[in-house]
């Protein structure tokens, strides 16, 4: 199947609703006892289920991933962007709005799948921690939850379209037929492409890959995958992180580009995400076989001391640096340190090895948004690696406010600048709001996509959990309301009446579940006697 980005050329065989029409006629010409079977309608459904299964969108939105990874090194403000959904209905309405913002477009939108989320929102065990505890199944049963909404977005807008194709059949407008018959040609379907957080890949890499076909089979065109430990696993944003040594990383990044190319995926994406800048701990000791090379590498990072008889103790681990026997410190836990300052460092080291060994794009867990702590990464990445491209979590985890008052404020005074009217470590205070340095910090916030994109190598900015938020946030808004001297007006002035002064289509929420879709179907199904839902008497006529 030859898979071209976004519009109708991505079905097989005919490329036009016409073309779709005649085929379906064709067939149904060789089957004579198939009686009341009509060639548009089977044309329709066809258009309204375009991929058959999760390999098909995960090769089509692979190839949409490509050509954008292209375009941005030609061009770095063409960067991409995603919002992570923990449910297809999160994920269906935020397509949905971007077409509708957007001139119908999807360009350069994506979704994101966060183990965070997975752990606090889908888990069977009810809340959890970011630490690889949740049923490692949920991720991939989410991926096709998501791609499930989606789809169903795609057959919900052209059921929309067909409906005003045959009210102009039926009044006779040929200009407004053509039009609309033009419009299901270049419809842009709501299937974009996923990165799927396989955190640090559930166990060894067999259980990673096995893992991987799953996220692949439901659609994942691009895997993200963290070397941390696995059973060890924690939020990038938590203390407590032990990375591994890259040869065991490197196994996993061949075990997702193994299930990439059994499943046919040729342009599967792997993301290798790097905490070494915050993580201090290292599980085991790197296997060198000569000085120099990548385990002594990793080794040299160590916290160590010099050995001596005297100074030996009983279980001691020794190793050999630069012709001396040193001591790497081990903690009570078994862990081993690294030496304190190493972090940027190791994160360089482990992102140039990902790059070499079969990654695509990286990912550098820090502790702040700084564009230049960024971009002094990836400076020296890209003098081994000239193409190095970064997805960068625009976390929740950062207070941005604050963050970037800060930084303005260090800014202003080393320029020499007055800066007694603030209080540094007050700067978060509303009082503040209205000030230059608050305003200039809001402009750094506003554009540090295109910033960092520009200047530090950042091709995919995502917000890891933001919807997360949103929910906590209208829900307590609505409480607030309804169950307070508002009442219903709570809910009919700030939810009711603002979805249908914006224009938001779940205001008609019998529409959006499909009720529309399924009284076409019975339509086709039964003709005249079809028994539908969408009569005079239904309450949604009340919304236009």
């Amino acid at each position: 199947m030859n898979y071209q980005p976004r519009g109708i050329s991505t079905l097989q065989g005919p490329s036009s609703y016409q073309d779709e029409v005649k085929a379906a006629q064709a067939l149904l010409e060789t089957q004579p006892t198939w009686n009341g079977v009509s060639a548009e309608a089977v044309a329709r459904m066809r258009l309204q289920n375009r991929f058959k299964t999760g390999l098909d969108i995960a090769r089509y939105t692979a190839a949409v991933m490509r050509a954008d990874m292209a375009a941005y090194d030609k061009d770095p403000t063409k960067y991409t962007q995603s919002l992570g959904c923990w449910h297809g209905f999160i994920a269906q309405q935020k397509l949905i709005s971007v077409k509708k913002h957007f001139g119908g477009k999807t360009d350069r939108t994506y979704l994101y799948l966060s183990g965070w989320m997975i752990a606090a929102l889908r888990s069977e065990f009810g809340p959890l921690p970011d630490q690889s505890m949740h049923e490692k199944t949920a991720v991939p049963a989410l991926i096709e939850e998501l791609y499930t909404f989606l789809r169903q977005a795609d057959s919900r807008e052209l059921n929309d379209i067909f409906r005003l194709l045959d009210k102009a059949r039926k009044e006779g407008d040929k200009n407004r037929e053509k039009e609309l018959i033009e419009k299901i040609d270049n419809f842009q379907t709501h299937v974009v492409p996923v990165i799927a957080d396989i955190d640090a890949g559930f166990g060894n890499a067999e259980a990673t890959y096995l893992l991987a076909k799953k996220m692949i089979e439901a659609g994942a065109c691009a895997l993200q995958i963290e070397n941390q430990v696995s059973d060890e696993k924690q939020c990038g944003h938590q203390d407590g992180k032990v990375t591994v040594p890259h040869d065991v990383f490197l196994a996993k990044i061949r075990a997702c580009r193994h299930a990439f190319l059994e499943l046919g995926v040729e342009d599967g994406i792997v993301v290798t995400r790097t905490d070494s800048l915050g993580a201090g701990l290292t599980q085991q000791i790197a296997v060198s076989h000569k000085p120099g090379d990548i385990g002594d590498q990793y080794n040299s990072f160590l916290d160590c001391e010099e050995i001596t008889a005297e100074n030996a103790k009983n279980g001691d681990v020794i190793i050999n640096r630069n012709g001396k026997l040193m001591r790497p410190k081990r903690l009570p836990s078994n862990l081993y340190q690294f030496r304190p300052g190493t972090g940027a460092d190791r994160c360089v080291l482990d992102c140039i090895t990902s790059l070499q060994n079969g990654a695509d794009l990286l990912w550098i867990e820090t502790e702040k948004p700084h564009i230049e702590q960024i971009a002094s990464m990836v400076d020296r990445i890209r003098k081994v690696v000239p193409n190095a491209k970064l997805a960068y979590n625009n976390s929740p985890s950062f207070n941005w406010t604050l963050n970037f008052r800060w930084q303005v404020y260090d800014a202003m005074k080393e320029a020499g600048q007055d800066v007694s009217k603030y209080n540094r470590a007050e700067l978060m205070k509303a009082e503040y709001d209205d000030t230059p340095l608050a305003k200039e910090a809001d402009e750094r916030i506003r554009t540090f996509q295109a910033d960092s994109a520009k200047r530090a190598g950042i091709f995919h900015h995502l917000i890891t959990l933001p919807t997360y938020h949103t929910a906590a946030l209208s829900t307590d808004n609505l409480a607030r309301e309804y169950f307070g001297e508002q009442g219903m007006l709570g809910y009919v002035k700030n939810v009711q009446r603002a979805e249908i002064r914006q224009g938001i289509a779940c205001v008609k929420h019998q529409n959006m579940a499909g009720s529309d879709i399924g009284d076409d179907h019975k339509e086709y199904f039964a003709g005249e006697a079809a028994l539908k839902a969408g009569g005079v008497h239904n309450t949604m006529n009340q919304f236009g």
